[in-house]
Formats: C-alpha cells, structure tokens, sequence
C-alpha cells in the first residue's frame, strides 16, 4: 500500500509540473503521459492486491450466507483457490510479457516495456500469497473463519 501511495503522490506531482510546464513555461514536458500511464498500471495492480490482503474487495455473499456453516466454508475455500489460481496466471503471463517487453523501449522515457509490465507480474505474485494466505487462515484458523462468515468480511 506504500509503493501505491507513493506513486500516487509522484503522478500527482508529475502532472503538477504538466501543468506549470504548460501554462506558465509554455513548454509541455511529453514524459509526463508515459510516466503517468506506467504508474497507473502499479496504482491499479497494487491496489487490487492489496484489496485481496484486507478482504476489502468487492464480493457477492448474499448465496454463500443462505448456505449452512459447513458449505460456507468450502465456498471460502473455493473462492481463494480460485482467486490464487488467477494470480498466479497474472504472474506468469506478466513475467512471459515482461520478458518479451524487455528490448522495447517506452517512447519518452527510454526504460523497457517491462517496467510497465512488470506490474502485473508483482500483483499477480501478491495475490497468489495472500490468496494462500487466505486459505490457510480458512483452513486452519477457527476463530478467524467464523469471524469472516459471522461479520460477512469476505
């Protein structure tokens, strides 16, 4: 959550010297949008892992609550297989991607595509472990599971 704020308040400043840049010297700094675009991919990636970290993500409980206790709990199961199963497609699909974007350079910038791909492989990594994070704490946590399904915190 930390790299994602920090990368808010650099796009914030970025933009504020697009603007400066613009109206008061009259010359726009074209770095600004390719600079702008690659922080967007780390504050959209980041902050959905860290969506998944907090269990803050938008989740449909309505079915699972109507089930009994027991099937509720192999629907939280379910649910963080499959949730780590994409995570883990994101991070090997992003490294695949990150690898061939490696002798591309972004225009403006000059640094490899993989920088900006490279988001999708670190979100994919943190939503891989903190999925199996999930999981374990579901199968093995008594008290952390009932709190999930009595405060519908999923």
């Amino acid at each position: 959550m930390a790299v994602g704020a920090v990368a808010v308040v650099v796009m914030v400043l970025t933009f504020g010297w697009l603007v400066f840049g613009r109206y008061v010297l009259n010359v726009t700094p074209t770095w600004v949008e390719q600079l702008a675009l690659v922080l967007i991919c780390y504050i959209t990636f980041l902050g959905a892992a860290a969506g998944i970290h907090t269990r803050s993500h938008l989740g449909v409980t309505l079915f699972r609550d109507l089930t009994p206790p027991k099937i509720q709990i192999g629907l939280l199961v379910v649910g963080d297989l499959v949730v780590a199963g994409l995570g883990f497609a994101m991070f090997y699909y992003g490294l695949e991607l990150s690898r061939f974007g490696w002798s591309t350079l972004l225009p403006m910038l000059d640094v490899p595509e993989a920088i900006r791909t490279a988001s999708a492989m670190f979100c994919g990594a943190l939503v891989f472990l903190f999925s199996i994070s999930r999981l374990l704490v579901t199968i093995f946590d008594a008290d952390k599971r009932a709190a999930y399904l009595s405060e519908g915190l999923e």
